[in-house]
């Protein structure tokens, strides 16, 4: 009876197998009849060159690209390990390693040309390191959702102080004009010299700033509603939609035909609205993660209509890419891995002039990565895996 048992067993297995593997290829037919095409890419896994100076990186947890293609990124010094840096004890413990300073400057090769960051005069560094973005005159600025991080700071490519907006510890919530409370990260729109921020961590809101002079100039929550503070409590895939943003409001992008597109991280989703907050659509991505949600950057493809956008999604640990008019994805690359290719919390996401792909990674991916861009070809699978060179000579 026990055989017979183990052979029904077995057999139930088999066809189970059967009807997914029959699934999948129903699947992969549909998406090859469609005759889709999306941006190709492949990893450079030589790409950056090693840090001088025994340097570490810590939680990389910001990317942006500046109009000279030189690729910036900062990370938390203070994430590392006890053991990854022996050369901070008091006698140095071993001949390896330091932080790497919180904000670096790569060519289009992968050499370091610059750094800075830190502490200073004038200015409130964050205790937690968050985004980074150069804007359209070159200028550096940076936010931090540590505890009591309420600021946003801008810089000189050369690390010189320019403006700080907010102060730390004194946010009123989400209605407070003049602090931030934990800000994700940040875009600078260069037709109205304007500074959007996603806060983010502490606030539920976008909020928007003259970029030269820090003066307020408006806010909005989700769907365009006034931000409301309100507990919303654990995200639930099978709720209504909510009708305000989860903590982290993550990013907040503007496209060339000035709509923005906001990463509501928790809840799965992107929604997107006019310059003025009005709201035009939401879409939700991987609608039943959990945990750290699924929408945790955006950028878009290079041409000027930027007809796809790539979404980076660090639960899931891989990067969709979308048709920005219809927001439907129509495929993804990445998995779960240490390797080149592979993610460990992808975070943050940015594109070249050449079309090229540069992501970073927090908690222990501690890096940075690049995706040259191989032109458009056929979606031929929804979820392309981690994306090797083909040849063996990159």
């Amino acid at each position: 009876m026990k055989r017979k048992f183990n052979v029904s067993a077995i057999f139930l297995a088999v066809l189970a197998a059967l009807e997914v593997g029959s699934l999948k290829l129903e699947k992969r037919a549909a998406v090859e009849a469609a005759g889709l095409e999306a941006p190709m890419f492949e990893v450079d896994p030589m790409w950056p060159k090693p840090l001088p100076n025994h340097w570490l990186l810590g939680m990389t947890i910001g990317v942006s690209v500046d109009a000279q293609d030189h690729v910036w990124i900062i990370h938390r010094q203070g994430s590392l390990e006890p053991k990854e840096v022996y050369m901070l004890t008091n006698p140095p413990g071993a001949s390896c390693c330091l932080p790497a300073p919180p904000v670096l400057e790569f060519d289009q090769a992968g050499n370091l040309i610059g750094h800075f960051g830190g502490p200073g005069q004038g200015y409130d560094w964050p205790t937690s390191n968050h985004g980074v973005t150069v804007d359209y005159k070159g200028n550096v600025w940076i936010g931090g959702n540590g505890a009591h991080d309420g600021q946003v700071l801008k810089f000189t490519q050369d690390g010189r102080f320019l403006m700080q907006i907010g102060k730390p510890n004194m946010s009123r919530g989400s209605s407070d004009v003049e602090n931030l409370s934990k800000p994700a990260k940040l875009f600078i729109d260069k037709a109205a010299n304007e500074l959007y921020v996603a806060d983010g961590y502490g606030n539920h809101r976008v909020i928007v700033f003259d970029a030269d002079t820090g003066k307020y100039k408006r806010l909005w929550g989700a769907y365009g509603h006034k931000p409301d503070d309100t507990n919303l409590g654990k995200y639930d895939p099978d709720a209504p939609p909510a009708q305000q943003f989860r903590n982290p409001v993550h990013c907040a992008e503007l496209a060339n035909d000035g709509l923005v597109y906001v990463c509501d991280r928790v809840n799965d989703r992107i929604q997107v609205f006019r310059k003025d907050g009005t709201f035009v659509k939401e879409q939700f991505i991987e609608k039943r993660t959990l945990g750290d949600g699924s929408v945790w950057d955006i950028a878009f493809s290079n041409d000027p209509q930027q007809k796809y956008i790539y979404l980076a999604d660090g639960a899931n640990e891989k990067v969709h890419i979308l048709l920005r008019d219809t927001l439907q994805t129509l495929t993804s690359f990445g998995d779960g891995g240490r390797q080149p290719g592979a993610f460990y919390a992808v975070h943050s996401i940015a594109t070249d002039s050449k079309g090229d792909i540069f992501t970073t990674e927090t908690y222990h991916g501690q890096r940075v990565q690049k995706f040259v861009y191989k032109g458009l070809g056929p979606v031929t699978k929804q979820d392309q895996g981690v994306l090797w060179p083909k040849s063996a000579s990159r």
